[in-house]
């Protein structure tokens, strides 16, 4: 599993090297998930961690998944519906064509 580092570059060495590893192994896959975990600049629009999520989506638009990973084990309640409605109103950034793929297409053939 692996995070990016969200304070550096999109396009530096260190997102650079996942990417290569994506594209050099077609039977691997992402999942796009968790912005709250990896986020500095935090909810809610999560803004230093869309340009990571953009650039796998679109170089890798057969292979993403996105998810939740609901229940959050450090919520309870109506703070954590809240939350992961936050959470949720991050993939409404992607086309329709991309949230199809990400929600319904890919989760189809990956599983």
């Amino acid at each position: 599993m692996g995070r990016p580092d969200v304070s550096r570059a999109v396009d530096g060495p260190e997102f650079s090297l996942f990417l290569r590893l994506l594209r050099e192994h077609e039977n691997f896959w992402s999942k796009v998930t968790c912005p709250e975990r990896i986020s500095i600049s935090g909810p809610p629009d999560f803004r230093d961690v869309v340009p990571f999520a953009r650039r796998v989506i679109g170089d890798f638009p057969d292979r993403v998944l996105w998810g939740t990973d609901w229940p959050h084990p450090k919520s309870e309640g109506l703070h954590a519906r809240r939350r992961a409605s936050r959470l949720i109103s991050y993939a409404d950034r992607t086309t329709e064509e991309q949230q199809r793929k990400l929600l319904v297409d890919n989760p189809k053939r990956l599983y």
